[in-house]
């Protein structure tokens, strides 16, 4: 494998990817380097060449293929949580879900690790904790991809039990890794991108402060991105908490981490 495809900033297009990057892409020997090559994965493929070597049979991988074929929404996204489903599914006990999970979630594939957060999201019987804590090296992945699925996967279980998540989650605003960071914010924001919105706190964005509070002056560009994209969301469903936080943040915290999460989080209050 050359340096050239290491080093690659990756084709801005699908049709310019090159035929070797991509071959390589599909058998998981490399990691995609931007949302292009991420989308353009072929996912049967893909599994074709990785899961015989976590122990999947012949007969498990012609169900996976056959049913991302048969997808009648099929894209990225749908793939990815589809084969998260059916590897679950396929697992006949908890220990080898376990083993499953554990080879798939330190895949040297990003496209492969994707599928892991949702072994862990889909386990009726794991406590909440136990499920944040299993995710918590994905959510620090070096991989854009991962680190973005991982809060998809487990988004619905966080609606579902908000309170006690916010709580888990406030406690991650501390860490030191600005992706677990970002986390507490991107996991929770009220409307979010690419799913269902998060109606209680759309109604009462008020309860997410414990972690807004703790990140109104992180130093984290990134992190700074997700709390006022996450502000930005609830000004449009509940315009005067957000604009009586700023006014109050720019009081109590007169810093330039501060100001620029303001003036970020401000831009749908300030068009009006």
């Amino acid at each position: 494998m050359t340096t050239e495809i290491l080093n690659r900033k990756g084709a801005r297009k699908v049709q310019d990817i090159p035929k070797e990057v991509q071959t390589l892409l599909n058998e998981g020997k490399i990691e995609t380097v931007n949302l292009t090559e991420w989308l353009a994965i072929d996912h049967a493929v893909l599994i074709k060449n990785v899961l015989p070597g976590i122990g999947f049979s012949k007969a498990q991988l012609k169900t996976f293929s056959t049913e991302i074929k048969n997808q009648k929404k099929p894209s990225t996204m749908n793939s990815t949580k589809l084969m998260g489903r059916l590897i679950y599914e396929n697992c006949s006990s908890k220990k080898e879900l376990q083993k499953i999970y554990k080879q798939i979630s330190t895949n040297p594939a990003d496209s492969i690790r994707c599928y892991a957060p949702y072994l862990i999201a889909l386990d009726s019987k794991m406590a909440l904790s136990k499920k944040f804590n299993q995710i918590k090296p994905l959510v620090a992945d070096h991989h854009f991809g991962v680190r973005e699925v991982v809060w998809m996967a487990i988004r619905p279980e966080i609606d579902l039990h908000l309170k006690d998540s916010i709580k888990i989650l406030t406690d991650w605003t501390k860490d030191k890794d600005e992706n677990i960071r970002r986390f507490t914010t991107e996991a929770t924001r009220p409307r979010g991108v690419w799913c269902r919105h998060i109606d209680a706190l759309k109604e009462k964005p008020e309860l997410l402060l414990p972690i807004l509070e703790k990140l109104k002056a992180d130093e984290s560009k990134y992190v700074q991105d997700s709390v006022a994209n996450w502000l930005n969301d609830a000004s449009k469903s509940k315009p005067d908490f957000v604009d009586k936080l700023c006014k109050k943040w720019k009081k109590d915290s007169p810093v330039k981490a501060t100001e620029k999460i303001i003036k970020r989080a401000r831009r749908t209050l300030d068009k009006k």
